[in-house]
């Protein structure tokens, strides 16, 4: 999001060098630069103690491709809280441990997406009704499923070390 006006007191923003920087909007009422702002969120590999990964159909992100988990950090949470309360929602696993791979910019929603691998116990999902469907898969079949080049198939390759 870039601002026109101020979030704080609503003038008109002016552009004004802002060190290294650049020219960057700013208000003159509130003395404050207005720096861009996007959604930080999370996309988490979920992989289990048999070699498998939990991929997701979700038809409003997707028609013909598998998915990651993922979703929107809320305020006060940290990553990992993210992880695991997205986990529990969207299939219904209990996480035992979380580790950071890396982050992705997505420039197309304004998002920053942190990425994590996460180890379940493999079991039934529970899915939630944001979720069409979901698989374990192997890791050796999981990439065909996702989108070439998309952050989940990003992610996946780095996290099976394919």
């Amino acid at each position: 999001m870039r601002f026109e006006y101020c979030p704080h007191c609503g003038k008109k923003a002016e552009m004004r060098e802002i060190g290294d920087e650049g020219r960057i909007p700013y208000c003159t009422q509130c003395e404050v630069p207005l720096w861009d702002m996007f959604t930080t969120s999370i996309i988490a590999a979920v992989v289990n103690e048999c070699g498998e990964i939990a991929l997701l159909r979700q038809e409003y992100v997707s028609a013909t491709k598998h998915v990651c988990v993922a979703g929107v950090m809320k305020p006060g949470e940290s990553a990992e809280e993210t992880v695991v309360r997205e986990i529990g929602e969207e299939l219904g696993l209990s996480v035992k441990s979380t580790a950071y791979v890396k982050s992705y910019p997505y420039e197309k929603k304004e998002m920053l997406m942190l990425g994590f691998k996460a180890v379940v116990e493999k079991k039934d999902f529970e899915l939630s009704e944001e979720v069409d469907a979901a698989r374990w898969v192997r890791f050796e079949d999981a990439l065909s499923l996702l989108r070439e080049g998309s952050i989940a198939w990003q992610l996946v390759r780095e996290v099976i070390g394919g």
